[in-house]
Parts: structure tokens; sequence; C-alpha cells
């Protein structure tokens, strides 16, 4: 299952700016950009174990809701239901855009992965971590920190990920630019000594 053109697109185009060093003029590497590999280990297990530890959030949280659900007020009852549900569609959504964004050296993907983490999963675990009328629980806080930590590692590791990525492609871009640009000037003097020959 791949996102839609128009989104790979947008996404593709924000990574470019984004990422983009503009200093650098040549590939960091003597080997071909071709042949580099760009995904980040850290960041692979990062996500690994980040689905592991996902249901083990999910069910603690449910259940300390269930243990404080009768002395939170109405407004919290609803919202703290709202953010759970919230956090737990992002968070599959998340780790998909992040196993293939990274495996695959996918750029949109990846773009679409550090997006969520950075503006909406973070936020929302933050707001459950400090808000105190929410009356957190020790297990709570304790498993809210952990999903912080994962959350904040995934960002920037996969900040720096896409940055190499995007760095690669425009390399393997201008190479390939320079190569047909090369090809079009050696047909053209071929086709001179040719004209020549006549």
């Amino acid at each position: 299952m791949e996102l839609p053109e128009p989104v790979r697109l947008r996404l593709g185009n924000f990574s470019r700016t984004v990422f983009r060093d503009s200093n650098r003029t040549e590939p960091e590497d003597s080997e071909g950009p071709d042949n580099e590999v760009v995904s980040s280990l850290a960041l692979q297990m990062s996500l690994y174990f980040n689905a592991y530890f996902f249901p083990l959030w999910w069910m603690s949280s449910i259940m300390m809701l269930q243990m404080k659900y009768s002395i939170l007020p109405d407004y919290y009852k609803f919202i703290v239901v709202t953010v759970i549900i919230l956090v737990t569609l992002i968070e599959a959504i998340r780790l998909y855009l992040g196993y293939m964004g990274n495996l695959q050296e996918k750029v949109p993907e990846l773009a679409g992965f550090w997006l969520l983490s950075l503006l909406l999963q973070l936020p929302l675990i933050l707001f459950l971590l400090f808000n105190e009328g929410l009356t957190n629980l020790p297990l709570e806080k304790a498993v809210h920190i952990v999903f912080t930590a994962f959350l904040t590692f995934q960002a920037v590791s996969a900040f720096l990920t896409l940055r190499k990525m995007v760095n690669q492609l425009a390399t393997r871009f201008h190479l390939q630019d320079f190569d047909r640009l090369s090809a079009n000037r050696g047909g053209v003097r071929t086709m001179r000594t040719c004209l020549e020959e006549i």
C-alpha cells in the first residue's frame, strides 16, 4: 500500500526544501551514490522496540483511565478518551510510514513519519504527561515518559536520516543529469565527425 501520488509529491517537495544541505557540493563517500545505504539502524531499532512497547502503553493507559474515570471531570473524560483514540490511530500510521520510509529509503514516507511524530504525537503525549488535571498515576507517568523518549529519539534520528537521504538523492540526480549531458555532448561530437567525413 503506497501513499497517494499528490501526497507523495507534496511530502517530497517539503523534504527537499527542509532537509537539503545547501553547503554540500560533492558526495560524502568515494563510492557512488547508488551503492550507499542511507537508512538508519538506530531509527529502525527504535521503531522495532516502539512497535512492541505501544500495546503495553495502550493497555496501561486504558487500565489507568478505567481506575480514575469516576473522579475525572466530564470534559477531561471526553478529552482523555479522544486523545487515546487519536494517539492509537496516529501511532499505527506513524509506525507504518517509519518502517516504509526507513527500510525502503522513501523520502515522502519518512517525512510523513517525522511530521506525525513531531507535530501530532509528541504534543498529545506531552499533554497526557504534564496536565495536572488528569491526576496521573505512577504507572501512567512511567509509560508516558518512555513513550516521550521514543518519540523524541525518533524525531531527531528521522530528521538526520531524512537529511542524508535527500542529499543522496540530490547527488544522484545531479550525477544522472551530468551523465546525460556528457552523453549528449559525445553524440554531438560523433555527429560532427560523421559530417566532416561526408
